[in-house]
């Protein structure tokens, strides 16, 4: 089998794919929870190490920004101003 990783060795590549495969529906989707949760935040602890004077606010609207539209980023920003 030709390996999927460069960094990997096959031998664990194996085993980390026999694992994938004999988990179940429930077991996948808790671990792609989990991949997107850390993506998330490392990409949120990217933005905060760019921009150090920004508030948690302004890191979430500057994902949102990325990840979504600025569109989407200002207008939830209306919403939280009219919120408070």
């Amino acid at each position: 089998m030709k390996t999927l990783t460069l960094d990997t060795r096959p031998e664990a590549e194996k085993v980390l794919i026999s694992l994938l495969r004999s988990a179940n529906t429930a077991q996948k989707f808790a671990k792609i929870c989990s991949l997107s949760q850390t993506v998330i935040q490392l990409s949120k602890r990217a933005i905060a190490r760019a921009n150090p004077g920004l508030s948690e606010e302004q890191i979430e609207l500057r994902f949102i920004a990325l990840q979504h539209g600025k569109e989407l980023a200002y207008n939830v920003e209306k919403f939280l101003e009219n919120h408070r």
